[in-house]
């Protein structure tokens, strides 16, 4: 069997930052309380192996007794720094920079008075983190249909999930400029993302069957998955490990292709890689 690695897959620059980030706090073992306000990314094994070291995975900001706290790279709204410096808990901030700058693009055109739009997932904590940095009002949508349910604004500003379907975001994008006087839209979908997607479809137009490896939480991932079936809809696997390969119907196939969403580390892809190139 030929196997054959998207051009751009595993881990992000922003996912590879937070992890060295954390895993250096944790080895310095200084006898304070870590908590990580959330998983500090979409991938079960990378989550458990900071766990074993001592991180304590919280989902609220009021179980922090003391100590320092993880911001994870999906960001959190501005109310929780507020609350972390109340209770004099030291931020550990690892917010991707991409998220940064749609917080910052939020903040700015609410205080100005613009609506806000976010095309992504409402339930994501990217999501809802932007939405906290204008005092949780934003409009969340995913879909051309609701783009088209909006009402008509006076001033409208737009901005998508790091991770969302780059064309969708421009369909919907389209929609919205004919919602209001102003409207400022900026394509907030980070270059990882936009490289990951565009290499898997061209690579899913290579190969024969395509394995997508990533968290099943894991957005970015599930965006892979989708635009793989695009192109296989009956070859197209979602696996998060190698123990979740199908090997006999692998078996079939002479040349699979591999991409990864960006929580993804390398050594969950060399598994698999390995695994297949020895069927």
């Amino acid at each position: 069997m030929k196997v054959i690695l998207a051009d751009y897959s595993g881990f992000c620059f922003g996912v590879e930052k937070a992890i060295d980030i954390v895993f250096d706090e944790m080895n310095k073992n200084n006898g304070y309380h870590i908590y990580s306000l959330g998983p500090l990314i979409h991938n079960t094994q990378v989550v458990s192996q900071l766990e074993e070291k001592g991180l304590k995975v919280i989902d609220d900001i009021g179980s922090a007794e003391d100590g320092r706290v993880i911001i994870r790279s999906h960001g959190v709204s501005e109310a929780i720094y507020i609350e972390a410096k109340d209770k004099s808990l030291e931020i550990i901030d690892t917010t991707c920079p991409y998220v940064k700058r749609i917080q910052g693009i939020v903040n700015t055109y609410y205080k100005e008075g613009f609506s806000i739009v976010i095309v992504g997932n409402p339930k994501h904590p990217e999501v809802i983190g932007i939405n906290g940095w204008c005092n949780n009002s934003a409009y969340i949508i995913e879909t051309l249909e609701e783009a088209k349910g909006l009402p008509t604004f006076d001033k409208l500003c737009v901005v998508s999930q790091t991770t969302m379907s780059i064309p969708l975001f421009k369909t919907i994008s389209e929609e919205l400029i004919s919602k209001g006087k102003e409207v400022k839209v900026h394509n907030t979908i980070c270059s990882a993302t936009k490289q990951r997607q565009e290499a898997a479809r061209r690579l899913a137009k290579e190969v024969e069957a395509i394995i997508v490896v990533g968290g099943t939480h894991s957005s970015n991932t599930q965006k892979l998955v989708k635009i793989c079936k695009e192109e296989l809809p009956n070859s197209t696997f979602s696996v998060e490990t190698v123990h979740d390969l199908d090997l006999e119907l692998l078996k079939k196939y002479g040349i699979v292709g591999i991409t990864a969403g960006a929580s993804t580390p390398k050594w969950a892809i060399d598994e698999i890689i390995k695994t297949l190139e020895e069927l």
